[in-house]
């Protein structure tokens, strides 16, 4: 999924730890996604840009697409994070410059990793189902992984936890002994948890970990508190366990990780380290949609040396033009640290 704002925010990150559990509801604001679709942005928020390495996060529906078009997203160019694609309901046409072509249905995984640089497109079939509802997440890479080569994996069995009144299905990373197949290059969780009416659970927590919970349907009571649907209530670190309540029928995403302790550059689509990384990056995917991609030249990548970056690549079989890139702002993109 693309960030399509025409004047991008600058989002320059640093995690780090909280003392302790608190409990901080963030607010979401509603952005514009291709043709149709709406989303509520939830991270990067104000005063708070990353959950553990989790740095984007969007929910979408449901929405009542029979006699729209839906999801409409045009290709674009991601450097230096994972997407992960979760829906609730609906599906969603992914295709990518690896030649990747394939529907994400609910209850499967959409993991793309973006490496040194990749194109994709996302969008509603034709025909489609008549409901849209899902999520689309961000991980940032570290330093060490984020020029890998890109990749695309769908995952369509994950393991799922049951106990009276709910289940748990493991998006990525390990809930009590069961692991996704999704690979990821921090310690991170992320779990979508549905509660039947009168439920009473407890999940497992890694105490070092900072969490949030994504509240995506129903009323769920989240740390002796109820959650409305579109909200995402940040609990810190130091928790072993987490209990979950549901008066009625109730579904939310647990997201949590390591607090991500690296600056990071967050502009448009593109995660990096300088805003130098993102110009070239922002010239580069210009350079290719106007043909001249032979002119990329050697980026300076801030304590890894020299690379040269292959071609974000064409995406074949969507109908319509690629995104271009917004113009760069007008002051340095410079590190200042996760919260303001």
């Amino acid at each position: 999924m693309s960030n399509i704002a025409a004047e991008p925010a600058v989002q320059v990150c640093q995690g780090r730890p909280d003392a302790g559990p608190v409990r901080e509801l963030l607010p979401a604001r509603a952005v514009p996604l291709g043709e149709s679709t709406v989303v509520r942005r939830l991270l990067p928020t104000m005063g708070r840009r990353m959950v553990g390495s989790w740095c984007f996060v969007d929910h979408y529906g449901p929405d009542e697409i029979a006699r729209e078009p839906g999801m409409q997203v045009p290709p674009h160019p991601h450097t230096g994070l994972q997407t992960v694609s979760w829906l609730l309901d609906g599906e969603v046409h992914h295709r990518d410059s690896l030649g990747s072509d394939c529907l994400i249905r609910p209850g499967e995984l959409g993991l793309m990793t973006a490496g040194g640089g990749i194109a994709h497109s996302e969008q509603s079939p034709d025909p489609h189902s008549p409901m849209l509802h899902g999520a689309q997440l961000w991980v940032a890479l570290p330093d060490g992984e984020r020029e890998r080569a890109p990749s695309f994996d769908h995952h369509r069995e994950l393991p799922v936890l049951r106990e009276p009144g709910a289940t748990a299905t493991v998006l990525l990373g390990e809930l009590a002994g069961a692991r996704s197949p999704g690979q990821v290059h921090t310690a991170l969780i992320g779990v979508d948890a549905t509660l039947v009416s009168g439920a009473d659970a407890v999940l497992p927590l890694e105490g070092d970990f900072e969490h949030a919970v994504l509240t995506v349907s129903g009323a769920p009571e989240v740390d002796g508190e109820e959650l409305q649907p579109g909200s995402l209530c940040y609990l810190g670190t130091g928790r072993s366990t987490l209990r979950l309540r549901a008066a009625t029928p109730s579904r939310l995403l647990l997201l949590g990780g390591i607090p991500f302790t690296e600056k990071i550059v967050m502009w448009w689509n593109f995660i990096a380290r300088t805003g130098e990384e993102i110009a070239a990056a922002r010239e580069r995917w210009q350079a290719e949609l106007t043909g001249e991609a032979e002119a990329t030249e050697m980026v300076e990548a801030t304590g890894s040396g020299a690379f040269r970056p292959g071609p974000f690549g064409a995406v074949t079989g969507f109908e319509g033009p690629a995104l271009a890139a917004p113009p760069l702002p007008p002051t340095p993109l410079r590190p200042r640290g996760r919260t303001r």
